[in-house]
C-alpha cells in the first residue's frame, strides 16, 4: 500500500529539513514519493502503477504519496513545478526526482538501478 504523507509524518520517516540543512534520510528502506494533486490527469494515470509496484517491491522499499495541495510547503521545499513528480530516495546518497507520468517499465528500472542496486550487491 502508497502512504499518504503530512508534513508531521514526511519531517519523521523521510527527511527533517527543519533540522537538518543537507540531506540525511530518516528511513531504513529505499523510497520513492509521489507528489500529485487530485485534478491532475497524469497523476491519476500513475497512482495504480504505484499501487502495484508497492505490492510487488514490498519490504524492500516505501511508496508514499504527497498530496501538493494540501501540502504546499513540501511541495515549496523541494521545487515541484510540474506535477506528478517522483522523487527515488536510494538509502544511501542523493534523492533523484523525475517529472512526468512514468510508464511501470521505466519505473521498475528506476527501482532496480537507483532504489535497490546497493541491496542487490549484498
Amino acid at each position: 500500500m502508497t502512504q499518504q504523507l503530512t508534513k508531521s509524518d514526511f519531517l519523521e520517516k523521510v527527511f527533517n529539513y527543519e533540522t537538518n540543512k543537507e540531506w540525511k534520510y530518516e528511513g531504513e528502506l529505499p523510497a520513492i514519493i509521489d507528489f500529485y494533486a487530485d485534478w491532475c490527469g497524469p497523476c491519476k494515470m500513475v497512482a495504480p502503477v504505484l499501487e502495484e509496484l508497492s505490492t510487488e517491491y514490498e519490504g524492500k522499499l516505501n511508496i508514499y504519496k504527497v498530496d501538493t495541495e494540501k501540502e504546499q510547503e513540501l511541495a515549496a521545499a523541494f521545487g515541484i513545478r510540474s506535477i506528478p513528480s517522483l522523487l527515488f530516495i536510494p538509502s544511501e546518497g542523493q534523492p533523484q526526482m523525475a517529472q512526468g507520468a512514468l510508464p511501470k517499465e521505466a519505473l521498475e528500472e528506476a527501482i532496480n538501478n537507483v532504489l535497490l542496486t546497493n541491496q542487490n550487491a549484498n
